[in-house]
């Protein structure tokens, strides 16, 4: 497979209770979207900030019609209140995964362009449920988070 030529770092949310499990994501691509083993994206961050990662960053993943080609796709899981209503809810353990996973990403994508899905045009979601860039400029590393 040739290289792909990435323009996009996607932040996303699963749209999902924060307990949600990887695995009924998964079984929800592939049994109501139909996707089959296709996910929608290469990372997923778990409420307590453990990062897995779910495709090879050399594949195309759906996380952006229109873009996939050219895109990582990163998720929290979380993104909803208890009424199924657009929220932030990710833990500090996701936000200080999510934020050095878009280190790591930016320092091997250097030209990558860092959006939220709902930054694109004609997409009519609130993913990922906070403004990535607002968050990215006023987000303070927690150096006492040590273990």
């Amino acid at each position: 497979m040739s290289k792909r030529n990435i323009k996009y770092l996607v932040i996303h949310c699963t749209a999902t209770p924060s307990n949600t499990t990887i695995e009924s994501i998964k079984k929800y691509w592939k049994e109501k979207r139909g996707w089959g083993d296709t996910v929608g994206y290469h990372y997923i961050i778990k409420a307590d900030g453990e990062v897995i990662q779910l495709l090879d960053e050399s594949k195309n993943s759906n996380g952006v019609y229109a873009h996939n080609s050219e895109s990582i796709n990163v998720a929290y899981i979380g993104g909803i209140d208890k009424a199924g209503k657009p929220k932030d809810t990710r833990t500090r353990s996701q936000e200080n995964a999510m934020f050095d996973l878009i280190v790591a990403l930016t320092e091997k994508y250097p030209n990558t362009k860092i959006m939220g899905h709902k930054d694109f045009p004609n997409v009519a979601k609130a993913c990922p449920s906070f403004d990535v860039k607002t968050w990215l400029a006023n987000y303070t590393p927690n150096l006492n988070d040590t273990i």
